[in-house]
């Protein structure tokens, strides 16, 4: 995919404004033709630069409880425990960091007694996790997908 021009950040800005805008409404919105929009779009979609996702409300379908959760692995087991932890339903988010956690994960429960289970269980049983350090959200100020 070629560098992105502005025609390309201008439809991609609508979207992130409103995913179910028509082609046609995108077009008058930002003065190209509809045509124009078509081709761009599915060149875009294409290339992988955005998808189209059905974003959900954790805590309006009873995941009530979110944490961040630091991992350090053994040394030479980072992917391997990655790999792992990606299998989990209630794993959101897995990434390897620089600083002090090798892996970094996202997780959403209903109830804390699940999350304490997780940790204790599933955490604990992983191989090639040493240590793992759990930040619970208390308040969320901003949940955003746009750049």
């Amino acid at each position: 995919m070629p560098s992105l021009d502005q025609t390309d950040w201008d439809i991609l800005r609508v979207l992130q404004q409103n995913a179910k805008a028509s082609c046609s409404t995108i077009a008058k919105l930002i003065y190209v033709s509809e045509g124009t929009v078509r081709t761009r779009m599915r060149k875009l979609l294409e290339a992988k630069v955005f998808d189209f996702i059905i974003y959900t409300d954790p805590k309006k379908i009873g995941l009530d409880v979110q944490a961040i959760i630091g991992i350090h692995t053994q040394t030479d087991q980072q992917r391997h425990v990655a790999f792992q932890l990606q299998a989990f339903e209630a794993v959101r988010f897995v990434g390897s960091f620089s600083g002090t956690h090798d892996l970094i994960i996202q997780v959403y429960f209903p109830t804390k007694e699940d999350l304490v289970s997780f940790i204790n269980t599933d955490l604990a049983a992983t191989e090639g996790v040493i240590d793992v350090e759990v930040n619970v959200e208390l308040k969320q100020y901003k949940d955003t997908f746009s750049y």
